[in-house]
């Protein structure tokens, strides 16, 4: 089949601030899926400091990041929109929006100060805001006598197989996510596991949410 590939992206929105040569910096970071996303956020944050001297962003979008916007916002062309850019890109993200809102201090931070400032301020901002792998997973269902229950529900965690969800009629039907690279094995375990009574049947692929932090996936959050 194809392989659907797996990307990077931030867990939730996050924000962060430091204060550089009396110049407030403040990053704002979301998940967005489509451009639309991405403007809203940038607009929300341009509406609650429309105070602030700059709202400068960037954002990249789409499984294959083939959506890549920047904006200095006033700044000199270069020091602001593009140093956010590149901190997304080097994070290896998508589906990422970041905006960083600065509040001149009076001192002036010369070229290299701002693009040192505004890397810094999305840098912090994706920090707080979290990493996620969203990546492909099969779904598998198995339907089999309540005998064996306590043996797959006994097997399964210690091979990193999933347990989705569990349903009892008058045989169990359980449906379990299983890493695509697992999958002859999970077919060869589950056959073995039952004596081969049971032959699980392949449902799809899908993609699920893992939290890079704590190495944790969510099955009830697919993308």
């Amino acid at each position: 089949g194809i392989m659907i590939k797996s990307y990077r992206m931030v867990k939730e929105y996050g924000e962060n601030y430091f204060i550089e040569k009396k110049s407030r910096f403040i990053g704002y970071v979301s998940p967005a899926y489509t451009e639309e996303d991405a403007v809203n956020f940038i607009n929300s944050i341009k509406k609650k400091h429309y105070d602030a001297t700059h709202n400068c962003h960037a954002y990249i979008l789409g499984e294959n990041s083939n959506m890549q916007r920047s904006s200095d916002d006033g700044e000199p062309s270069g020091t602001a929109g593009i140093p956010i850019l590149e901190v997304i890109r080097k994070e290896g993200l998508t589906n990422t929006v970041v905006v960083v809102t600065r509040y001149f201090g009076g001192i002036m931070l010369g070229a290299g100060g701002l693009i040192r400032a505004y890397t810094e301020g999305a840098a912090i901002g994706i920090k707080a805001a979290g990493i996620i792998s969203v990546k492909p997973f099969a779904e598998y269902k198995l339907s089999f006598d309540y005998s064996i229950l306590s043996k797959l529900q006994y097997e399964m965690p210690k091979k990193n197989y999933i347990i989705k969800d569990v349903e009892y009629l008058d045989v169990v039907n359980m449906n379990i996510i299983v890493n695509p690279e697992n999958r002859e094995v999970f077919e060869q375990d589950v056959i073995q596991w039952t004596n081969g009574s049971i032959l699980p049947v392949y449902i799809e692929t899908i993609m699920l949410k893992v939290d890079e932090a704590t190495g944790k996936m969510n099955p009830a959050s697919p993308v």
